[in-house]
């Protein structure tokens, strides 16, 4: 789940106030529901007014392992 977090967080773009008319700053994500998908709501807040803002990540699709790992090939010849 950290690793969502992560992602989440990487590509956030925050807020414009509705009051002031600048960029809001986050300063706090957490997870509102782990099942049966995952959401996570980021919290922002205006520098001046101090107004907050809440916008929230939902990820779609399970995640699997992957389809085809790779390994280094090791040689059956004797030394």
């Amino acid at each position: 789940m950290v690793d969502r977090l992560r992602s989440a967080a990487e590509q956030l773009e925050a807020p414009i106030c509705t009051d002031c008319h600048i960029e809001m700053k986050w300063y706090r994500s957490e997870l509102l529901a782990d099942e049966p998908v995952p959401v996570i709501a980021h919290l922002f807040a205006c520098p001046h007014c101090k107004r907050v803002a809440q916008t929230e990540t939902i990820f779609r699709g399970a995640e699997g392992p992957p389809g085809r790992l790779s390994a280094p090939r090791f040689s059956a010849h004797a030394a």
